[in-house]
């Protein structure tokens, strides 16, 4: 089973109980529930406090290799909200 390294809290977990932040070819941010989507990836675990961390410690910046927005995170905040109540 494949492992990643969370940007967040930077513990190597099963690939499948995480979830994947993309960067997409036109440039744009969003979470890969499903991992298979096309784009440069980035893995956080599915909790609030990951993606908090990854931006307090620029996980996601070091990641990508750019700056990331701040309405990124905001977007990508709402979208992990969305994903926990299901």
């Amino acid at each position: 089973m494949p492992v990643r390294m969370c940007v967040g809290c930077q513990e190597m977990k099963n690939k499948k109980e995480m979830i994947r932040v993309i960067k997409t070819p036109e440039g744009t941010f969003m979470l890969d529930a499903t991992g298979k989507k096309n784009g440069r990836g980035a893995y956080v675990c599915p909790s609030e406090e990951c993606l908090q961390l990854a931006r307090k410690n620029k996980g996601m910046e070091r990641s990508f290799k750019q700056a990331i927005p701040a309405e990124v995170y905001e977007s990508l905040e709402k979208e992990m909200e969305a994903l926990e109540t299901r």
